[in-house]
């Protein structure tokens, strides 16, 4: 029987616009905010409480971006400028070393923990200035968002920066993590900016993509070779495919061809999108893997058959997207299985929130609601985008 597309879309609408107002907004709004020492806890157990009272810069920056991006797109609530100020006061006072490196976590207070000399705190710190100087309307933090940029570019390309010691051994390799950041910052900044500077990062990020891609299985690999004749199949990080990631990928692609239309990339997208649905869905127990092997050799990562609620915020929106574009049932279809899924395994009905952690079979894991790497972003990120999304679609924008 023929699916009523426009019942089903608003039915999806209603589900997603009621849990982020609900649920996951008053969950973070009244929970995470430090307004003693500043920032936001990331750490939140089921009963709300805090228990790590680290501050992590990534989640922060993530924090501070969505709070910040509620504001300007889904309701003018000055409690939302409030928490992400709170949040852009803190990495303001304490997130960077002397060098302008940012740190993975502090103590409360904002007393340096540690360093993972890596790129991603920072990018969600430029982010975060970027989003929040749309909020506050001070100019100050677009300047700083667009100089953290080039810094990171700087610092992805030569990881030595940050204090990475370049291991002769390891063959040149290219990272999907760093070509989707990439990729996330540049759509940011081409939408303030038309400095045709950023359209360039645009199309080296979509041929990163293609670099990434593999034909056989129309997914995205993590690792890529950057050099040719050199087999890295032979290693894990060869052959190790996330499908959570590849899905998040394909719709940044279809964001990426808004700014540099490109119809071979749209189609490569959505071939990524079925692929690695087709790919990294537990045919027996439901739910998108966590990691896979493409050999079917065992993975590195002990976690690989969990089911981790980021996958699924990713492949909700990556099909309501899809389905708008192309009006083709089969991205509907997917949605229903991923939605339902989703919302029986992850949604917290009695406390609000998400979980994060489930194992193969879909038994909770964790009680945890927030951790040091899960906080306010993934979930009302893919929850705000796809009610646009579906409003764009139906003509009837309601923000």
């Amino acid at each position: 029987m023929k699916k009523n597309y426009k019942n089903k879309l608003l039915e999806y609408r209603a589900a997603y616009e009621k849990n982020l107002s609900e649920s996951v907004i008053p969950f973070w709004l009244n929970n995470s905010p430090d307004w003693q020492h500043g920032g936001t806890f990331s750490c939140l157990d089921t009963d709300k409480t805090v228990y790590d009272s680290k501050k992590y810069i990534w989640l922060i920056g993530r924090s501070i971006w969505m709070f910040s991006r509620l504001y300007n797109e889904f309701e003018n609530n000055s409690r939302y400028l409030d928490v992400a100020t709170l949040g852009i006061d803190y990495l303001e006072k304490y997130a960077k070393d002397s060098q302008g490196r940012y740190y993975f976590s502090l103590t409360r207070e904002g007393k340096p923990w540690f360093y993972q000399r890596k790129p991603y705190g920072a990018v969600f710190a430029m982010l975060a200035y970027l989003e929040y100087s749309k909020a506050s309307g001070k100019e100050y933090y677009k300047e700083e968002a667009v100089s953290l940029f080039w810094k990171i570019k700087e610092w992805i390309e030569d990881a030595t920066k940050l204090g990475r010691p370049s291991m002769p051994g390891v063959p040149p390799m290219s990272n999907l993590a760093n070509v989707m950041v990439l990729a996330s910052m540049a759509i940011e900044l081409a939408e303030v900016d038309d400095n045709p500077r950023y359209i360039d990062i645009i199309k080296q990020a979509l041929n990163g993509c293609k670099m990434h891609f593999n034909p056989d299985l129309n997914i995205l690999m993590e690792n890529a070779p950057l050099e040719t004749g050199v087999n890295i199949r032979q290693w894990p990080e060869g052959r190790i495919f996330n499908p959570g990631h590849s899905i998040e990928v394909a719709w940044f692609i279809l964001h990426l061809v808004k700014h540099v239309p490109d119809m071979q990339m749209q189609n490569l997208a959505l071939e990524v999108l079925e692929g690695s649905l087709e790919y990294g869905w537990d045919k027996e127990f439901g739910g998108i893997y966590y990691f896979m092997d493409i050999e079917g050799k065992p993975t590195l990562q002990l976690e690989s058959n969990m089911k981790l609620w980021w996958p699924h915020t990713e492949a909700i929106y990556a099909l309501v997207m899809a389905y708008c574009l192309t009006k083709e049932n089969k991205w509907l279809d997917w949605l229903e299985k991923v939605h339902d899924y989703t919302f029986a395994h992850f949604v917290d009905w009695e406390n609000g929130g998400w979980f994060g952690y489930c194992d193969r079979q879909g038994n909770l894991t964790h009680t945890c609601k927030g951790g040091n790497y899960k906080g306010f972003f993934h979930v009302p990120r893919a929850l705000l985008f796809s009610i646009q999304e579906i409003d764009r679609f139906l003509g009837g924008s309601k923000f």
